[in-house]
């Protein structure tokens, strides 16, 4: 059965499903493209930005500000744009702005689990009624008037429908559970060095309170 025949098999419930899939790989290679972006430049920008901040924090800011486009270059930007901000507004700074980025990196999970969830059920609405296609042509009373083309095109249906809503929410449920480790691990990336910088933050602080009371 070629691709065709196997789509045209799978009765009414395949539109749905095959609008599901394209929206899942669409939202799939959006969500690796950006991940991959991430994981590719983030570690190095965030070590070479706490290194220009040891030495100068407004070259570190100009740099972060190259690299903007990176959720952790922003959340370090808003808590280093704050005018003179303690150390405790430097830290809800940071917290704040964490939480500003989460749904950026989050974003799709409600598709992906919108589909995981519906796409199973549509299956198995194609195999209900794809059954009753074929009971509706199952002449009980008179086989010999059986409309066996009725029969097993109910049953290729029911069979074919439900292969398709497994196989969507399979698909979309793997790449799903990648990229929720992935933000799970950034964000534990963007916990680790946030407090890195607070507390470089702190000592500058302090310093400078230190300078201010010596004089």
């Amino acid at each position: 059965m070629n691709i065709t025949n196997f789509f045209a098999a799978g009765g009414i419930v395949a539109y749905p499903l095959l609008l599901f899939s394209l929206a899942g790989v669409a939202c799939i290679i959006e969500r690796a493209v950006f991940w991959w972006r991430i994981n590719r430049r983030q570690r190095q920008v965030v070590r070479d930005a706490l290194g220009l901040y040891r030495q100068d924090p407004f070259n570190a800011m100009k740099f972060l500000k190259r690299n903007a486009d990176l959720p952790i270059a922003r959340i370090f930007l808003e808590a280093l744009d704050l005018e003179n901000p303690n150390s405790e507004e430097f830290r809800l700074a940071l917290e704040s702005a964490t939480q500003a980025e989460i749904p950026t990196l989050k974003r799709f999970n409600t598709v992906f689990d919108t589909i995981i969830a519906v796409a199973p059920l549509l299956g198995l609405l194609g195999t209900i009624l794809g059954l009753m296609q074929s009971f509706s042509a199952l002449n009980i009373g008179d086989v010999g008037n059986t409309n066996a083309a009725g029969v097993t095109g109910g049953i290729s249906e029911a069979l074919v429908s439900t292969v398709m809503g497994l196989v969507v929410a399979i698909f979309t449920l793997l790449f799903a559970n990648l990229f929720n480790g992935l933000y799970q691990r950034n964000l534990a990336f963007i916990q680790e060095y946030g407090g890195q910088l607070e507390l470089l933050y702190r000592r500058f602080y302090e310093k400078s309170e230190a300078t201010i009371m010596n004089r």
